[in-house]
């Protein structure tokens, strides 16, 4: 009796590992595929996954946090308000994301002063509002930025898809020898009881 329950446990944590290692093949598949198809960060239903590799957003994301955010389109970009936080291109082609905390209106143009939450001022230059690309989810992951950042380098990828891939694999050989194994003391016993039989 112990030893069926202890077979049917093994049964069970082996099947939980294998999914466990087929789902990570699975989202580390999808982060990586659609990290490479957007030409920057990942995208999940729709939102795209920003890793937050600098502090001045703190303590609102911890730095090495992810954080999902909605991209942007026409006029979307000029009906932003006041306490949005969004992700823009400076003036030297950074991402950058921080807080509005002011909008100016000139014609057609808006402007908006930003300020990231740990930083004592505000920023130097007003983003245009085409220069803007998303706004915040709401969404956050703390510490899981370095991971998406380590994803999109080439290494990364490599690495990211290559070796759960490899660890199932692995997985499925140790799981193949273990029934070979338990199959083959059964043969022999089959095999006895035949010899042993009277003809």
């Amino acid at each position: 009796m112990m030893k069926f329950t202890w077979r049917k446990a093994r049964k069970i944590l082996s099947n939980i590992i294998t999914t466990v290692l087929f789902i990570n093949l699975i989202i580390m598949a999808v982060l990586v595929i659609s990290s490479k198809a957007s030409g920057g960060e990942p995208q999940v239903f729709g939102y795209q996954l920003k890793a937050v590799l600098s502090g001045s957003m703190e303590p609102t994301f911890l730095t090495g946090s992810i954080i999902a955010v909605t991209s942007l389109e026409g006029n979307e970009k000029k009906n932003l308000r006041e306490g949005d936080v969004i992700t823009f291109v400076d003036s030297k082609e950074r991402l950058i994301t921080h807080r509005v905390i002011g909008i100016k209106t000139s014609g057609e143009h808006v402007m908006y002063e930003t300020k990231g939450d740990n930083n004592n001022a505000a920023d130097l230059d007003p983003v245009l509002s085409d220069n803007v690309q998303a706004v915040y989810s709401g969404f956050t992951i703390p510490y899981a930025g370095y991971f998406i950042d380590f994803a999109q380098s080439k290494e990364g990828s490599a690495i990211l898809l290559i070796g759960p891939g490899l660890l199932l694999l692995a997985y499925a050989a140790f799981s193949i020898y273990q029934g070979l194994k338990e199959l083959d003391p059964k043969k022999r016993k089959t095999d006895i009881d035949t010899e042993e039989k009277p003809t």
